[in-house]
């Protein structure tokens, strides 16, 4: 499966825009591992938060005071929608870019650097296993964190959008993708549409 996955991402400047494997090569740290078959979309698990809980008590214990946000973020921390079984975890940091300040505190509690976006708000992205996590890192007042945390609570509370984000995921994860971000790419005009709405009742 491929390491990357930004269902919010580079919007509404790359609306509709596909990710080229290139561009997924240059921001993966190791190896690209293509998916070249259908997501894998489950049932929400009432287990997804306390899974949440149990990692977010592991990123205290290693970064402590260099927290200035954790949340529980994408389709897991949303009672009821269908998801991905990884769970998003939104990180941010004084600096993302200083990897020194946090990668190997994140490593030493099972983590590993997988995606590096300088040109896109620095962010980064960990991953973990048992359970599955991407863990997105950004920095203070990047405009990402207030569109993911945006998307969310509107998504939790709009019963017809939580729907219609649903049944379009179900529907784009049966195809055949190369990569997890080809789908992901596929879902950006409904998530755009969906953040209109937030915004506009904002």
């Amino acid at each position: 499966m491929s390491e990357i996955d930004n269902t919010y991402a580079k919007a509404p400047e790359a609306v509709g825009r596909i990710t080229t494997e290139e561009q997924l090569q240059a921001v993966t740290v190791g190896e690209s591992k293509p998916l070249n078959g259908s997501v894998t979309i489950a049932d929400y698990d009432p287990a997804w938060p306390e899974l949440f809980e149990r990692e977010a008590e592991k990123i205290r214990a290693a970064l402590g005071e260099r927290i200035v946000l954790l949340e529980h973020a994408g389709s897991t921390s949303v009672p009821g929608l269908a998801a991905k079984p990884i769970l998003d975890i939104l990180l941010v940091v004084p600096n993302s870019a200083d990897e020194a300040a946090y990668v190997s505190a994140l490593e030493g509690a099972g983590y590993v650097l997988r995606i590096r976006e300088p040109e896109w708000h620095e962010h980064r992205m960990l991953k973990g296993d048992n359970p599955a996590v991407n863990l997105h890192v950004f920095s203070p007042g990047c405009p990402e964190v207030e569109r993911m945390l945006l998307f969310r609570d509107w998504i939790r509370r709009n019963e017809a959008d939580r729907l219609l984000y649903e049944h379009t995921k179900r529907e784009l994860a049966r195809k055949t993708w190369k990569y997890t971000q080809n789908y992901a790419d596929a879902k950006t005009l409904v998530v755009e549409e969906i953040l209109a709405r937030a915004v506009k009742e904002a």
